[in-house]
């Protein structure tokens, strides 16, 4: 579709009228006013390839920055270290340099692809940790503060879990808890305390590998559970197989303590029914759940 002349030769007029207004140095909006255009995009045509006058340039406080950020590109600086020395956008430092070459990749050697995927992972674990503190503190809280009877059906369960219990093939029915957490411990013993179990009928022993430091474990195991070390039975200690690649060594080692309760066979009866009636009221509730 051809124009026709007379738009054509209007057009022309009309940006002879704006480019003279530009020379003579008015503004964009002064134009606008003056010639009646009120389409930008007309008006981009009109002044198509004439540059604004001076005075129109405002100071802007990020040219500077633009100034700066354009230097840093010519020396083969990433937008990424850009960022980092300036304190600004990728967005401006696009707006700013991409007339200007790309910089030349560096091939970086493996200890420096090796330097910065370490960097990453230690980042990501870091982020990792503090989800995981921040959803133990949240479940912590959740919990408040336990009822007797709720400390009551906890130490039921967790004697079942991790006490001895009797077989049908060897009957002793006796209390003996063994663990290597200390939490686990201070929980069993709240426990026992709930059942007025006098402390006189609790003795302690700690289980440990032959090639740890027993006389550390046996004073951290007295500490905790508020006894001498000359009280403590014997300690147990597990012979060394090389063929185990053993992970639980070092400075934080104590091994496991193991806590008796004397004359324990009546309270190992009442355990075992508290058990099953824990299971059968679970089984119930599950039931009217599945109703």
């Amino acid at each position: 579709m051809t124009r026709s002349p007379n738009k054509y030769a209007d057009f022309e007029g009309l940006r002879e009228q704006a480019l003279a207004l530009r020379r003579a140095g008015l503004s964009r909006r002064q134009i606008r006013d003056r010639l009646h255009v009120d389409n930008n995009d007309i008006l981009n045509r009109l002044l198509e390839g004439e540059p604004p006058p001076e005075w129109t340039k405002r100071p802007n406080a990020k040219d500077d920055l633009r100034d700066r950020a354009r230097e840093l590109r010519l020396q083969g600086w990433t937008y990424d270290q850009i960022q980092v020395e300036l304190g600004c956008s990728k967005s401006s430092i696009s707006l700013w340099v991409r007339d200007l070459p790309r910089p030349a990749r560096r091939r970086r050697s493996s200890e420096e692809a090796s330097a910065i995927a370490k960097r990453g992972w230690e980042a990501k674990l870091q982020l990792r940790e503090e989800e995981r503190r921040r959803t133990r503190q949240s479940a912590a809280a959740e919990v408040g503060d336990l009822t007797d009877r709720e400390l009551f059906t906890v130490g039921v369960g967790l004697y079942w879990a991790e006490g001895s219990k009797s077989k049908p093939w060897s009957r002793r029915e006796r209390i003996t808890f063994v663990n290597s957490d200390p939490d686990m411990i201070t929980v069993f013993l709240a426990w026992l305390r709930l059942l007025d179990v006098p402390p006189e009928r609790l003795r302690f022993a700690v289980h440990i590998h032959e090639t740890a430091d027993a006389s550390a474990a046996e004073q951290f195991w007295a500490d905790h559970v508020g006894v001498q070390p000359s009280q403590l039975l014997k300690t147990t200690t597990k012979k060394h197989n090389p063929r185990t690649n053993r992970r639980n060594t070092g400075a934080g080692y104590y091994g496991c303590l193991r806590v008796d309760v004397r004359d324990g066979a009546e309270l190992y009866r009442r355990i075992e029914g508290w058990w099953c009636g824990i299971v059968l009221s679970a089984r119930n509730a599950d039931q009217e759940n599945r109703t």
